[in-house]
């Protein structure tokens, strides 16, 4: 049985209660208390210390023409827990591995720290710790789904917003939902990462949003990295045949 992650934006307060539940029970450090002047967030991105992030995303909209005013959006962040998860195939030593409940977990023990899961990732999630060295991203609480324990983050939420589970739960639970917001007429709402046509796949942690995905720092498209090899050696092939041609003609040319 898969668990996952459903994040409904238009409940999220930003109150960051997830971010901190995170850090305090898997133990992650700070990350310091000076302003980043971009908006009330610190923290900017998911890193190898913040495994849950919430964006405030500013949306600015005129209001009859007296002025400016600001519509907030807000997200947390959380690692995708991929279908077809890049950093579990680009990992050499088998340290990335997909657990019991679905999930995909960095084993530290057997991680190198060679970092190639790092580029793998289409959404930039995973990263390596400054001070061990090692890949770490979101476990989805693994730790508490052993002992039968919702993940620390969705405890925490104080509107509900983040939803843990089943992931076909989760996933009749998105769909009442976005149904719901278009008959309030909240008709821009709808379902990111479920039943998406990528190479990605189905993400096991995926979102509610009402705007595009590039609003909320997300893909239009995810992609896998792998996807480019063939183009990109089609390309370096097509170079090389010209260069080589160009060559041989220039050389000709002087023999002359």
């Amino acid at each position: 049985m898969t668990h996952g992650f459903f994040t409904d934006t238009t409940l999220c307060i930003g109150c960051k209660a997830c971010e901190i539940a995170c850090k305090q029970w898997n133990q992650l450090p700070a990350d310091g208390y000076k302003l980043s002047s971009f908006s009330y967030d610190n923290t900017l991105a998911l890193s190898s210390t913040t495994w849950r992030h919430v964006a405030f995303v500013e949306r600015s909209r005129s209001t009859d023409g007296t002025g400016k005013a600001v519509n907030w959006l807000m997200m947390s962040d959380v690692c995708k827990h991929c279908t077809h998860a890049g950093c579990m195939e680009a990992c050499p030593t088998g340290a990335i591995v997909r657990n019991e409940f679905g999930d995909v977990y960095v084993q530290p023990d057997i991680c190198n720290g060679c970092g190639y899961c790092v580029p793998s990732c289409p959404f930039g999630v995973i990263g390596r710790n400054h001070d061990t060295g090692l890949a770490a991203k979101c476990t989805l609480c693994y730790d508490r789904q052993k002992d039968g324990i919702e993940p620390a983050c969705a405890k925490a939420c104080p509107t509900d917003s983040i939803f843990f589970g089943e992931l076909g739960e989760l996933h009749e639970k998105a769909k009442q939902r976005v149904k719901t917001l278009h008959e309030r007429g909240e008709t821009g709402a709808y379902l990111y990462g479920v039943d998406e046509d990528t190479s990605v796949g189905d993400l096991n942690a995926f979102f509610l949003l009402t705007d595009r995905p590039s609003v909320y720092n997300l893909p239009e498209k995810p992609q896998l990295p792998q996807e480019h090899i063939v183009p990109g050696f089609v390309a370096s092939l097509i170079a090389a045949i010209f260069l080589t041609l160009a060559t041989a003609i220039s050389l000709g040319g002087r023999r002359k």
